[in-house]
């Protein structure tokens, strides 16, 4: 069972995404999951995205197919948590 929903809402970070992602699974606690919602971005921020999900299973993502804002990001993953307490990280 996941003990920890980590949500992090996502537009044009392809300069940033590697490293914030890295940090999170790189905690000790292990029993995670990631939820990156992408917000309709315009750079290779999806492509990111979708390798993380590959190497990793605690990676999940989705992607907005324009920009609906932060806010809606943010709901949308909450919306998708699997464990018994969900963070955000923006």
């Amino acid at each position: 069972m996941v003990k920890i929903s980590i949500v992090i809402p996502i537009y044009n970070a392809e300069d940033h995404l590697q490293r914030c992602v890295d940090s999170v699974l790189n905690q000790t606690e292990k029993n995670i999951e990631i939820i990156l919602v992408d917000d309709g971005s315009k750079d290779l921020t999806l492509n990111i995205l979708k390798e993380y999900a590959d190497r990793d299973k605690r990676v999940v993502y989705f992607s907005f197919s324009r920009n609906f804002g932060k806010e809606a990001a943010i709901y949308a993953g909450l919306e998708k948590c699997r464990g018994d307490y969900a963070v955000f990280l923006d």
